[in-house]
């Protein structure tokens, strides 16, 4: 069995002397570090970096690290976020009727791609509750009819609360989620879009492109805001078309793209391997 590691992401105003700070740090507590990754902002002079080290050997315990790192953290300005490998994050898919990228994340859970564990899907239809179940997963189905929205996401916060989920996945899930929802998940729902966005948000954005006639068409994965379609983006990926292909023909392409970008969304978010500043993301791929 592998043995646990550490892991850091921190973000703050660069400064001289970070990286030998942060490398005495662990260094100084007998830490071995097995990965280090950092970048700076030329224009906004930010630091950000992830640096992994094993605790097998690491003088300090598990809840002990955040006390000691806390006056560094203070010192240097930073936000910080303290991970540890052999945790295995708690998610729900939510989905409706389009169910390609939820196929593609139950094979990829059941092959032992994802490092996470899938607790439940979520919809607001039946239809891929024989999918579902017989994968040993459970279902749980909220219809949301006019006038009943707000309720149906309380119970659906409290069943999430309940489980103990850490992430959300909306694996094409067709509803706007409110305010106070994403407020309780901030940077910790993500969401497919059928489009490379900033372009062609909203609903339908097949016929949008081939209306558009555009020459390429894209998918992306990006954590979900309050103004939608427009959180920050983790992983995005364009495949070529042509003046040939229909508005179905375009749809089928994309939903291979949308399968693609939505585990590398989320396998990255799994790993610990993104940081949110402002409306961006740096990812430490």
């Amino acid at each position: 069995m592998e043995q646990a590691n550490a892991i850091l992401l921190l973000s703050c105003p660069d400064r001289k002397g970070l990286v030998a700070r942060l490398s005495n740090f662990i260094f100084q507590n007998n830490g071995n570090i097995v990965h280090a990754d950092q970048y700076t902002s030329t224009s906004s002079r930010h630091f950000f970096m992830r640096i992994e080290w094993e605790l097998n050997g690491f003088e300090l315990r598990r809840e002990e690290i955040p006390m000691v790192f806390a006056p560094v953290a203070r010192q240097y300005g930073m936000t910080w976020e303290l991970h540890f490998t052999d945790y295995v994050p708690r998610i729900a898919i939510f989905v409706s009727r389009h169910l390609h990228c939820l196929h593609d994340l139950i094979l990829r859970r059941d092959m032992g791609e994802l490092p996470g564990r899938v607790e439940a899907v979520i919809s607001n239809h039946d239809d891929a509750r024989a999918l579902v179940e017989q994968f040993g997963i459970p279902y749980y189905h909220f219809p949301v009819a006019p006038g009943c929205k707000a309720q149906v996401e309380q119970d659906q916060l409290a069943l999430l609360k309940e489980l103990g989920i850490d992430l959300v996945v909306l694996a094409r899930y067709m509803q706007i989620l409110s305010p106070a929802f994403v407020d309780r998940y901030v940077n910790k729902i993500i969401n497919i879009h059928h489009s490379f966005l900033p372009a062609f948000i909203g609903g339908n954005p097949y016929q949008q492109a081939y209306d558009r006639g555009v020459k390429i068409i894209g998918a992306t994965g990006h954590y979900v805001t309050e103004d939608l379609d427009e959180g920050p983006i983790i992983a995005q990926d364009v495949i070529e078309i042509s003046h040939r292909d229909t508005v179905s023909d375009i749809q089928t392409k994309s939903k291979d793209l949308e399968r693609i970008v939505l585990a590398r969304a989320l396998r990255l978010h799994l790993e610990n391997k993104i940081l949110v500043h402002e409306s961006k993301t740096v990812v430490f791929e």
